[in-house]
């Protein structure tokens, strides 16, 4: 089956009881908030809890029904209209209505956790007010850039992973020591030296909740920057939460996904190493690692994203929505720079004068 032979999903979208206009979620509430008359409506939670799933669930998957990345076709139940999509969730093109379809007639892994907008989009207005005033040496225009039109919300979704890891190593433990010794002119002095011994040893951790993004759409580290997530405020997967937002569909299988969590564990592992070994200096020369009790899960994250325009150049600025953590790229102002090393300039000069005065 192509992309073109999906046959149009109902786009989901959550009538409001009070008026019967459409409703999306309330950032930092459990509810659902009508942007016609603000009624709010209680968002009922689905009796479970967030669930690890083991990791050889993923040899009885099928196939994804869409190719990573492929569309979604789905019809607005508003204006009827049909379109395509690369997301979970977005709003109707045509008459806005926040539409949600239904991750699992296409997704191979649909989500499991979700952790809610609980920064809204004042809030991270204001969050990103501050932080353009703290940029040193930024143009005026940097000052606007809440007022951007591109300024959107979206769930990105990740992938976590927990394991048991047992780690065999090898290496040496270096001890340091000192000898007297004297140099070309006869001078004493204490030199350090360092004795190698070979070592080996095994050493264990577990691994909680490890992080990897399930899309290439934001570089990787680039969201590494947002972090910490409050994980442990995720809540079980439900629809009503994502009303009103863009959700990006995963494009990294969790097979990937496990490698890259693999590759983020090994730093850890190498120090925990370097402790086992001791001594006052460590070299690790090899390590096997054993991993047991492995699970992995959908989280879907929240960001706010806003790009602006300066010297006909794009800059990108996203903002942690849960916690209001701001990371962005940002354009230097040469007037600024230029004004700022002239004053200090004069600032030299005239404290030299005046040094120069006092002794005269």
């Amino acid at each position: 089956m192509t992309d073109q032979d999906v046959a149009p999903a109902p786009g989901r979208a959550f009538q409001c009881e009070a008026c019967g206009g459409v409703s999306e979620y309330a950032p930092g509430t459990y509810a659902l908030r009508c942007p016609y008359c603000r009624h709010e409506q209680d968002i009922t939670p689905i009796p479970r809890q967030v669930t690890e799933h083991p990791i050889e669930e993923l040899a009885e998957l099928p196939p994804r029904a869409a190719a990573p990345g492929g569309v979604k076709v789905f019809a607005c139940p508003g204006c009827h209209a049909v379109t395509e999509s690369d997301t979970l969730s977005d709003r109707c093109p045509f008459c806005a209505t926040p539409l949600v379809t239904d991750a699992s007639g296409t997704e191979r892994v649909v989500p499991e956790a979700v952790l809610p907008f609980g920064v809204g989009r004042e809030q991270a207005r204001d969050a990103l007010a501050k932080w353009a005033a703290s940029r040193w040496f930024a143009p005026g225009e940097l000052k606007k850039v809440t007022e951007a039109e591109t300024f959107r919300g979206s769930y990105l979704p990740h992938w976590t992973y927990d394991a048991q890891t047992a780690t065999r190593y090898t290496g040496e433990r270096g001890e340091h020591y000192w000898v007297e010794e004297e140099d070309s002119e006869g001078r004493k002095r204490q030199v350090r030296h360092t004795r190698w011994h070979h070592t080996s040893g095994t050493v264990g951790r577990f691994f909680d909740d490890v992080l990897v993004p399930g899309s290439g759409q934001v570089p990787e580290e680039e969201l590494d920057k947002l972090a910490p997530w409050p994980l442990e405020e995720t809540v079980p997967y439900q629809e009503e939460y994502l009303a009103g937002f863009r959700t990006v569909r995963y494009d990294v299988e969790p097979e990937a996904g496990l490698e890259s969590a693999k590759a983020r564990m090994a730093p850890v592992i190498r120090a925990d190493c370097k402790r086992d070994i001791g001594g006052d200096e460590q070299r690790v020369h090899s390590m096997s690692t054993l991993y047991s009790g492995l699970t992995f899960k959908l989280v879907l994250l929240p960001v706010w994203f806003l790009t602006y325009l300066h010297a006909g150049k794009a800059w990108p600025v996203m903002v942690n929505a849960r916690t209001g953590e701001v990371i962005g790229k940002r354009p230097y102002s040469a007037v600024k720079i230029a004004l700022a090393s002239v004053g200090g300039a004069l600032l030299i000069a005239l404290t030299v004068l005046l040094v120069l005065t006092q002794r005269n």
